[in-house]
C-alpha cells in the first residue's frame, strides 16, 4: 500500500505534469499563430511528452494501491512577446518542475519509500535533460537576438530537432 504522504505528493506531481502539458500546448498554439511552425511542432511534441509523464505517474500511483487524482486545469490567457519570452518561460517552468520532483524524492526518502524513490529517479534524470535543452535553446535565441533570418533558421532547426527526437524515440 502506498504511504499517504507519498500518495499526496505524487498526486501533486500529477497535477504539475498536467499543467506542464497544458502550458506547452498554449505555447505551441501561440507559436503556430505567430508563424513559427517548427517551434509549434516542437512544443506540441513537448506537450505530449509531459502528458505521458503524467500518465506514468497515474499508473504508478494506482498500481501501488493509491488513488491517482486527475486534476482540473484552469489556465488563463497565455501570450508571449516573442520566442525568447516563450523559451524563458519554458526554462523557468522546468526549474519549478525540477524543484517539485526533488520534493517528491525528499518525501520518499523521509518516508522510507525506496520503491517510489527508485521510480522517481527516471524523472530526476529527465529533468536534467529538460533544463539543459531549454537553456541550450535560450542560448541560441540570445545569439540570434531579433535577426529575422536567424529566427527563420532557428524555427526550421527546431522542427528538424523535433523530427529527429521522434525518430530516435520510435527506434528505442
Amino acid at each position: 500500500m502506498l504511504n499517504k504522504k507519498v500518495e499526496d505528493i505524487l498526486n501533486k506531481q500529477i497535477s504539475g505534469e498536467a499543467s506542464s502539458s497544458h502550458l506547452y500546448l498554449a505555447m505551441a498554439s501561440w507559436a503556430e499563430n505567430a508563424g513559427f511552425g517548427g517551434t509549434a511542432a516542437f512544443l506540441y511534441t513537448h506537450s505530449d511528452e509531459e502528458r505521458q509523464h503524467m500518465l506514468k505517474l497515474v499508473k504508478f500511483v494506482n498500481e501501488r494501491g493509491g488513488k491517482a487524482i486527475i486534476p482540473d486545469l484552469s489556465v488563463g490567457t497565455i501570450s508571449f512577446k516573442n520566442l525568447k519570452d516563450v523559451f524563458k518561460t519554458l526554462l523557468d517552468h522546468e526549474i519549478e518542475v525540477t524543484n517539485s520532483i526533488n520534493e517528491v524524492v525528499h518525501v520518499c526518502l523521509n518516508e522510507k519509500d525506496y520503491t517510489t524513490h527508485n521510480f522517481m529517479q527516471w524523472y530526476v534524470a529527465e529533468q536534467l535533460e529538460e533544463e539543459a535543452l531549454a537553456r541550450s535553446i535560450l542560448d541560441k535565441l540570445n545569439l540570434i537576438d531579433n535577426d529575422k533570418g536567424g529566427l527563420y533558421l532557428f524555427d526550421r532547426d527546431l522542427e528538424n530537432f523535433k523530427a529527429d527526437t521522434v525518430a530516435n524515440d520510435q527506434a528505442n
